[in-house]
Parts: structure tokens; C-alpha cells; sequence
């Protein structure tokens, strides 16, 4: 059996990347991807937390259901945006996306 250590080692360097990568890259569709390893890195301690201290109710898997259709809901709706402003703009570095400034 696997030490639930393991799994908070695991979902701290998946974020860690996430977080680099969300703050670091200029494009948007990486920044997009860095959320979505955070909010993967999450869902693993959810289900590592759900495992070790209560098996035998189902909120853990729960919560990580409701994580996965933030997630999606939140890929989906960052796609569009960015495809929406690239036909705009031919761009997708966010220090050129400024559409809301006079």
C-alpha cells in the first residue's frame, strides 16, 4: 500500500509545475494548461485524503467530480475566450491581449 505522503509529494510537485507554469509563460493556452495541473494536483489530494481517513464515505470522490467539471467547465470557456481574441487580435501572448483598455 502506497503511504499517503507519497500522493502529497506527488500533487506538491504537480502544482509546483502548474504554478511555474501558469505564472511564468506569456502564452495563454500554457497558462490555461498550468490551472489545470493545479487543479489536477488537487483532485489527487482529495482522493488521497478521501482514501486515508474516510473510505467509506464518498465525499472525497465527490469533491473531485465537482473539481473535474470546474475544470472542464473552465478549459472550455478559457479556449473560447483565447480563440475569440486570437480571430481579433492574431495573438495569443497575454501582454499583447489589452482589448479592454481605452
Amino acid at each position: 500500500m502506497v503511504p499517503l505522503n507519497w500522493y502529497l509529494i506527488v500533487a506538491a510537485i504537480l502544482f509546483c509545475i502548474g504554478l511555474y507554469g501558469a505564472l511564468a509563460r506569456r502564452n495563454a493556452i500554457a497558462i490555461l494548461i498550468g490551472i489545470e495541473l493545479m487543479l489536477n494536483a488537487v483532485n489527487i489530494n482529495l482522493v488521497a485524503f478521501w482514501r486515508y481517513l474516510t473510505p467509506l464515505l464518498i465525499s472525497g470522490q465527490a469533491y473531485a467530480v465537482f473539481v473535474f467539471t470546474v475544470a472542464a467547465a473552465e478549459a472550455a470557456v478559457g479556449l473560447a475566450l483565447i480563440i475569440s481574441i486570437y480571430r481579433n487580435r492574431e495573438t495569443v501572448v497575454v501582454e499583447d491581449i489589452d482589448i479592454l483598455k481605452f
